[in-house]
């Protein structure tokens, strides 16, 4: 019986306050300004405030599900601005709708007891499909209306695991009643703002109709501490410096994927990627269709001026060097410098531009000037040719463009290549049976209906192809099984950390039994209605963990797993971070950095060894319900906040990240049993690309598979994916796991196909394809193993070998 290791006192603890304090210092930079006409910050003179909207009180700091957070307290708008010495003056509407709230609440409550009580399931499963829904908010009326310096609406959203939004109002779009008490509250003050307390991209078409809304800020959903946060910023305690990580549309309509993401087409069990690469800015920018707001964009408090001074490049590196000055007379403020390029069609076609890399300034006072420098690989300008499987840069002239978001840009550079490159051979892999038809354009609209101030190109570069370099991979051929030669001694794990074994002779000596458990968590259900997701004995609240089985005997410590991404998910309180949409809204590696950290120390403070997190699946489509959790529609920023937070967990001596769900995981409805159809390259340039970078940069612990298939083969199956992408391209060096309940049959939980086309994936196959540690495992898992390898069916002991070496090596660390 392994021992709770849990903290066992309610007191609030020292670190706990030192990063509760932290995060509120830091998430306001990572807010977005999208309107302000000189009403924000508020000025000192503002005491009296109108304080209306659902999100006022009842402030979400984050999503539900696994990406939740136990928290001591969560500080709402209303209370960090009662708290910065603000009266509100709607106290009666606030109450109202919080009797409202209140009896909505028990409702649910009622329905929740009710679902366990008539099928025996974990409520969970109910709350999974029918997250809690907010009451409708009163109008506001004459009465309500009493004298104010200020008003201020705001406007929350949820969502969460298991559901996809939907467009319709209430969610992506305005409630009527939103609309409606907006629009009064306008005609009866001065000041009025606007702030969004959302997770994801709502439509704001029809409130910037609205006369005399002066300002409209992106607060995200920052973590417990939000409510100070926004005070801070609201009173230039903080100055926000936050720009987009997603393109805003004029309308849901424009976005490529509309009419077939997840339930809008009635077709659960396949989803076809028919947006190909053009996803995000490169759709709109390329097809010439004009965003509400475009990806990068933010304002700030005060006005900056940017100058590219030099841009250097040659076949390894292209460095571009930018001056920004603060230009404004009265706010300091912190600018982000982005920089694109574009890429020559030829054979294939590309999108208008990409983000190459980006840069953040100091906060820099008026008159003060900051010099940054961005680098990027060159080849990291290179498509992927998917007919003769390799990544080439195709001959001719790639134009660089700096600026402050991708809709505000100059071209400043022109990088000439002579002749066509082949930069990485690889093999086709990853292939469908079934040809995704997606979307081409002929010309680049981009270039022809938008001015980048094309005609003064300061520098121009010629390379040539001969100074590249072609590189090739080897990739796996077969499994040699690990023959014991130490059969006199017993070998353990605290050997091989001392030097006196290696992991492989280790290995070598453990029996089928020993491996097979060592790959299967240690949950075993046996229909005792343990709570969904809280699968681990040794910290109250944690996911899962590894079998204790091997501790005595082999000295093999469990690996404890909590979920994330925006803190640590235990039954103990821990601090909640920003949500990984917002967190990236800084780009600010520093700050990222330092959030890894925070929940590092955590892990280390309650014992926990892996966060299944950072989340960073890519935004396809703003309906996807757990878009909160991941970081951006762009996975070149996807994956260096990745790998950014991994660094900072991971500078914790044996504390790891499990990025995740690898891959192709873009949406909720019917998540474990959706097929998804990606193109070889789309799924190298866009769903892929993240992973790479953040395994690549930072070596996270762990990886965590998604529930969906892709082209056919469930991603916890899928050997061209697990073993010859990540491990053979990528050199990708830790244990790869299932999500929870991936590989065995979930029908007594309800989890089911609504149309029984796919299944579960294979538990005997996710050994053959490399994926380690099952999770959080059933008795079949182990039974299912053994018997395969003793019985020589379709594994063999050196790929249950090779399995449990990984996981081994990553118990290591955390020794």
């Amino acid at each position: 019986m392994t021992q709770i290791d849990a903290l066992k006192t309610d007191e609030i603890q020292n670190y706990e306050i030192e990063h509760q304090e932290e995060v509120r210092r830091l998430a306001g930079e990572c807010m977005v300004i999208l309107e302000n006409d000189g009403v924000l910050p508020l000025q000192a003179g503002t005491k009296k405030i109108a304080l209306f909207g659902t999100g006022a009180r009842h402030t979400i700091k984050g999503g539900t599900g696994s990406g939740d957070v136990n928290v001591r307290e969560n500080i709402s708008i209303a209370q960090g601005l009662e708290r910065a010495g603000f009266k509100f003056v709607t106290e009666g509407w606030l109450d109202q709708y919080d009797r409202l709230y209140a009896d909505a609440q028990e409702a649910y409550a009622k329905k929740l007891n009710e679902f366990t009580e008539k099928t025996g399931k974990p409520s969970m499963l109910y709350a999974f499909e029918n997250p809690f829904e907010e009451p409708e908010q009163p109008e506001i009326t004459e009465v309500d209306v009493k004298e104010a310096d200020a008003a201020i609406y705001v406007i929350s959203r949820n969502s969460g695991e298991g559901k996809d939004r939907r467009a319709e109002k209430g969610d992506y779009y305005l409630r009527d009643r939103e609309l409606q008490n907006i629009r009064f509250m306008t005609e009866h003050y001065k000041n009025c703002i606007v702030l969004l307390n959302v997770g994801g991209v709502i439509d704001l078409t029809a409130l910037k109709t609205i006369e005399g809304i002066q300002a409209i800020m992106l607060v995200g959903q920052t973590g417990n501490m939000g409510g100070y946060a926004v005070a801070d910023v609201l009173t230039a305690k903080t100055i926000p410096s936050g720009k987009l990580t997603d393109t805003w549309a004029k309308s849901y309509e424009d976005y490529p994927s509309s009419a077939t993401f997840s339930h809008r087409d009635g077709n659960l069990d396949d989803e076809y990627y028919s947006d190909g690469i053009y996803v995000g800015y490169r759709y709109f920018d390329t097809f010439g269709v004009m965003p509400l707001y475009c990806f990068g964009y933010g304002k700030s408090y005060t006005e900056f001026e940017i100058k590219t001074m030099n841009v250097t490049a040659d076949e390894k590196q292209v460095q571009v060097e930018v001056e920004v000055t603060n230009i404004g007379d009265k706010y300091p403020g912190k600018e982000v410098v982005q920089v694109y390029y574009s890429a020559p069609d030829g054979i294939m076609e590309k999108p208008t531009q990409e983000l190459a890399g980006f840069a953040k300034t100091k906060l820099l006072a008026p008159g003060e000037k900051d010099v940054v420098t961005i680098t990027f690989a060159t080849i990291d300008m290179a498509s992927f040719d998917a007919y003769d499987a390799a990544w080439v840069m195709e001959e001719g002239e790639y134009t660089i463009r700096v600026g402050n978001s991708s809709r505000n840009t100059e071209a400043v550079a022109v990088i000439d290549l002579d002749e066509q490159v082949t930069t990485l051979q690889l093999k086709r892999l990853m292939r469908d049976t079934i040809a995704v038809r997606e979307l081409h354009h002929m010309i680049p609209i981009f270039d022809i209906e938008f001015d980048f101030g094309v005609p003064a190109i300061p520098f121009r570069i010629m390379l040539q192809a001969e100074n590249f370099k072609k590189e090739l991979v080897e990739y796996e051929v077969m499994r040699r099984t690990l023959m014991d030669k130490r059969k006199d001694e017993v070998l353990t794990l605290e050997d091989v950390k001392a030097g006196n074994a290696t992991l492989y002779e280790l290995t070598a000596q453990l029996t089928v039994e020993e491996m097979a458990e060592l790959c299967v968590g240690t949950e075993r259900r046996n229909g005792d209605g343990n709570v969904i997701g809280s699968a681990s004995s040794c910290v109250p609240g944690a996911a899962g963990d590894t079998t204790s089985s091997l501790l005595e005997t082999r000295k093999v410590p469990n690996l404890i797993q909590a979920d994330g991404p925006a803190g640590l998910r235990l039954e103990i309180p821990c601090t909640a971070i920003p949500i990984a949409t917002t967190l990236a809204q800084s780009w600010d590696m520093d700050l990222i950095h330092r959030m890894g950290e925070l929940v590092g120390e955590e892990m280390k403070q309650l014992h926990v060894d892996l966060w299944l997190a950072p989340g960073m699946n890519i935004h396809r489509n703003p309906l996807c319900g757990r878009n909160f959790e991941y970081y951006s529609e762009d996975p070149v920023l996807t994956g260096l906040c990745a790998a950014t937070e991994t660094k900072g967990v991971q500078s914790q001596k044996g504390k790891g990240t499990t990025i995740k769900h690898f891959a192709g995981n873009n949406q909720e409805d019917n998540r474990m049993f959706t097929n998804a159809h990606i193109s070889e390259r789309a799924l190298r340039e866009i769903y892929l690309k993240g992973f790479e970078i953040a395994v690549k940069t930072a070596q996270p612990y762990a990886i965590m598979t998604s529930y969906n298939l892709i082209n056919g083969v469930h991603s916890a199956n899928n050997y061209d994916m697990l073993q010859n992408i990540a491990r053979d391209e990528w050199g990708f060096e830790g244990l790869v796991m299932t999500d929870w309940y991936t590989s065995q049959d979930t029908t007594e939980m309800g989890m089911v196909s609504p149309s029984g086309k796919y299944s579960h994936s294979s538990s005997v196959q996710c050994i053959k394809a490399g994926n380690d540690l099952q999770m959080p495992g059933c008795q079949q898992n182990v039974d299912d193993i053994v018997e395969a390898v003793n019985e020589g069916k379709e594994i063999t002991k050196a790929d249950l070998q090779r399995c449990a070496k990984h996981i081994l090596s990553v118990a290591l660390k955390t020794m």
